[in-house]
């Protein structure tokens, strides 16, 4: 025992050396990365990185949510499917897609996303393939399976992957550019989407099957082109001087926290931090609010369009504009968020924008007002769409140290996905068309759930940094070293880290 205390103090003297030293060494460098050249830097990273995710995450909103196009495409009428089996296949998706997302961003830090991503990719993109082969109901039920457990890993691969390369305060904006390409998913599906519906009868196949087999294989494609350009940490990159390197590995393990913070390896205490973590769980019931409202538009709303008295061509290209405001809005309301250096502004109103929506659709007729239900649909995206990068930040920003971001990030993923899609894709009852008044109902209802919970969210995080700043303020300088010592590994719970409001 004596000889183990003593190794053991050892290592945590030398860790404290080498915190005194890197502070330092980041000290110095900021005297040579003046404001011009750290954003020749960023910018340097963001068209790296940046690009590709956007791809990624196109490709993969668009392959999880094309089952309302290929559904007026005659999905249902070629499989001799009830709307209950359509919907069953609809849910089946997000039991694994949320199960497997904890485990794939764990595989993501054992292995390297230059081969997890285009790994995921790669397999995704051949079940979808398949989709366009299936005969009948079991076999588009096993394969939209299988098309979750592909793509569990892509998004909290992508955010956590942001979380390495950027501060706290940059990275809403990024997150926000990659994810509205679930916007623009739903804008080019439609449009390929109208497109391939001259197609049908090629070869005997209906337009729907012509829709996964093209969009499966175009995945494929980008997943084997990608893998060179895929980037890893900072310090496995060649594009990046070891200059640069460093200054972007010191700027991340001294962002929010005064001392610094970084881990070398894994430790089953990182799990245990995750998995009990307050901030977590109210994360989870924000992201289950977005998901919940995301998932049931995009499988709806060319439908809903539709019974409103459009062909169901026109209802295809109808969706386009309203998908592209959610993209605009969703790049604005970041960059404000990231100006402000405040995620819960950045949450809250478009929460308001879209509970607004919800309250139109349940108080006007779409059958006299059909008009107003479709400018409805513009403050739902709007109220959709621009919260998700929010919510993710938010969540990325108060959790300190890799591994435990990581998990965390994931169980938000894993709860969120697995509750909100079950949930959306099941509540448009084609019994209820036009007006889905149940619909609407619980979206409105889960929306006033999301408000109440970022008010609460808000609330713990002001009183923490209150609580951290008293215990801090009375202690002496020799005190404060024998606090940090005692609390360094404590990631964001350290009264040192300062959590984003």
């Amino acid at each position: 025992m004596t000889e183990i205390s003593v190794e053991k103090g050892f290592e945590d003297r030398q860790e404290n050396v080498a915190i005194s030293s890197d502070h330092e060494e980041y000290t110095e460098l900021l005297t040579r990365f003046d404001a011009k050249r750290q954003k020749e830097l960023l910018r340097k990273i963001d068209w790296r990185l940046l690009p590709l995710l956007t791809v990624f995450y196109l490709l993969s909103f668009m392959d999880r949510s094309n089952m309302g196009n290929a559904r007026l495409q005659g999905l249902e009428r070629d499989l001799q499917m009830t709307p209950t089996q359509y919907n069953l296949c609809l849910t089946i998706f997000f039991i694994p897609y949320g199960l497997f997302e904890v485990p794939s961003n764990l595989a993501l830090k054992f292995t390297k996303p230059s081969f997890w991503l285009p790994f995921l990719m790669a397999s995704w993109g051949l079940v979808m393939m398949c989709m366009g082969w299936v005969h009948n109901y079991a076999g588009l039920l096993s394969a939209r399976f299988f098309l979750g457990v592909a793509e569990a890993g892509l998004f909290p691969g992508a955010t956590y992957l942001c979380s390495t390369w950027y501060l706290r305060k940059e990275l809403q904006f990024r997150i926000a550019l990659f994810y509205t390409a679930a916007s623009l998913a739903g804008s080019f599906s439609g449009l390929l989407a109208y497109g391939i519906g001259f197609m049908e009868g090629i070869r005997g196949y209906g337009g729907w099957r012509w829709l996964f087999i093209l969009e499966g294989l175009l995945t494929i494609v980008v997943a084997l082109v990608s893998i060179p350009f895929i980037c890893d940490a900072p310090d496995a990159v060649g594009w990046l001087t070891d200059e640069e390197k460093r200054f972007v590995q010191l700027r991340l393990q001294f962002d929010g926290h005064e001392r610094g913070y970084t881990e070398t390896r894994y430790k089953p205490k990182y799990l245990k931090q995750a998995f009990l973590d307050l901030k977590v769980y109210l994360g989870c019931i924000l992201f289950t609010t977005c998901c919940t409202g995301t998932y049931s538009l995009s499988y709806s709303l060319p439908t809903t369009i539709k019974l409103l008295g459009y062909s169901a061509a026109n209802a295809q290209l109808l969706t386009v504009p309203i998908y592209a405001f959610a993209c605009v809005v969703c790049v604005v309301n970041a960059v404000v968020a990231d100006k402000l250096q405040r995620r819960f502004q950045s949450i809250i109103i478009p929460f308001l924008l879209g509970l607004c929506g919800f309250i139109i659709c349940l108080t006007v007729s779409p059958t006299e007002k059909p008009g107003v239900i479709y400018f409805a649909m513009f403050l739902v995206a709007s109220g959709l769409f621009p919260t998700v990068p929010g919510i993710v930040c938010w969540i990325s920003n108060n959790l300190a140290g890799q591994w435990k971001r990581s998990i965390g990030m994931a169980l938000e993923f894993t709860l969120g996905n697995l509750i909100g899609g079950v949930v959306g894709s099941n509540i448009f009852l084609s019994g209820e068309s036009p007006e889905f008044r149940s619909a609407y109902l619980v979206l409105a209802s889960i929306f006033s759930v999301g408000i109440l919970t970022t008010i609460t969210n808000l609330f713990v995080l002001v009183s923490a940094n209150r609580k951290d700043a008293k215990s801090l303020k009375s202690l002496s300088p020799a005190e404060l070293e024998r606090f940090h010592e005692e609390t360094k590994d404590d990631g964001d719970k350290s009264p040192f880290f300062k959590y984003t409001l």
